[in-house]
């Protein structure tokens, strides 16, 4: 009888390694240790006073965090470091998307390191009103400026904020100057929002323009231009060099309709190119010149303490605001007010003045 022997084949199946956990134990447990929450308030406030970056951006993380403990010791923190803060140059930057704001800043900025100044720049992504996330990009961006020793540059999310700057964008900029650094740019989202929030906060408002994309008079808006301190036409090189001297001399023109504002500074207009380096001097020169001037005639001392009125106006309308809802009577309410306003029971004003009423009474 014959038996037939089992084919051998070339084929050979390798046995399986085990997959690994798709969270590493290990950076967990090194993550939780370096924890804002594993510091005390002297933590901080020491490394943030010595210029320690990786405190300073843990600082600025428990700034924007909204758990309630660590609004707290946030509060804490800036408190102590607000003596130390107030001795920069606060420039903000805004523009439409595609301005180049980033690309301009990187090239801004290396200007400003390279001349011993220490910069920190706030760069503002716009929050997604689905999920909302942010890419926090920014850093890819400035590849350049990213690594460089005199810079820090710090991505926050707008988090719905108007204005497109960050609700703590404010806070972050004490913490920035009491650890050190003299120049403050802050960058917005740049989507056509209510521009008032930044200008609230900065001393020069620098806006970024492009040439052919359009009828620049016609995109004119009139607040922006009225709080803007100097319209940059930025890719000015190229085959887009000649469009972009154009859209400088139309926008010069257009600053003549309006009156000279309150600092007593001329608006420019000018051109630059951020890829070639062209014109960026000459925008520090403008900043230079109005700080200059806005310090000889006091209005630079009168903005500051502008700005700190509107910080006091807007914790005041943050902490009510808070306090409101995180009520457990008012959470229990906005559920049943829900109801009634789908069943056309009764109207948004009528139950907002009940529940603030019922909370007032409290």
């Amino acid at each position: 009888m014959n038996v037939e022997k089992p084919l051998k084949s070339a084929l050979k199946v390798q046995q399986g390694i085990p997959q690994p956990e798709s969270i590493n134990s290990e950076l967990v447990k090194r993550i939780g240790a370096n924890s804002p929450n594993s510091y005390d308030d002297q933590y901080f406030i020491k490394g943030v006073l010595n210029g320690d970056r990786k405190v300073l951006a843990q600082a600025i993380t428990l700034i924007e965090s909204a758990k309630p403990a660590h609004r707290k010791q946030s509060e804490s923190i800036i408190e102590a470091c607000l003596p130390h803060s107030g001795k920069s140059i606060r420039i903000g930057i805004t523009g439409v998307p595609g301005a180049g704001k980033s690309t301009f800043i990187e090239a801004f900025g290396k200007l400003l390191t390279s001349t011993g100044h220490q910069v920190a720049v706030l760069a503002i992504d716009p929050s997604s009103t689905r999920n909302r996330g942010s890419i926090l990009g920014d850093k890819t961006r400035m590849e350049a400026l990213s690594i460089d020793s005199n810079a820090f540059i710090r991505p926050s999310p707008s988090s719905g904020s108007l204005g497109g700057v960050a609700r703590k964008t404010r806070e972050t900029i004490s913490l920035c100057e009491a650890a050190g650094f003299d120049i403050i740019l802050v960058e917005t989202v740049g989507v056509g929002q209510s521009e008032t929030a930044v200008h609230s906060m900065v001393d020069f408002f620098l806006l970024l323009m492009l040439a052919g994309a359009g009828d620049e008079l016609q995109g004119i808006k009139r607040g922006i231009i009225e709080m803007s301190d100097a319209i940059i036409i930025n890719k000015a090189d190229g085959d887009n060099l000649q469009k972009a001297k154009l859209s400088c001399v139309q926008y010069a023109n257009a600053l003549h309709l309006f009156p000279l504002p309150e600092s007593g500074w001329t608006p420019v207009a000018d051109i630059c190119s951020s890829t070639e380096g062209a014109g960026i001097e000459q925008v520090w020169n403008y900043i230079q010149q109005y700080i200059s001037l806005t310090t000889e005639n006091q209005f630079f001392l009168l903005k500051r303490n502008q700005q700190e009125w509107f910080r006091l106006q807007e914790q005041i309308e943050g902490k009510i605001k808070q306090l409101f809802y995180e009520d457990d009577g008012i959470k229990a309410e906005l559920q049943q007010a829900k109801t009634s306003l789908v069943n056309n029971e009764k109207s948004a004003y009528q139950l907002a003045d009940e529940m603030i009423s019922r909370w007032l009474a409290k």
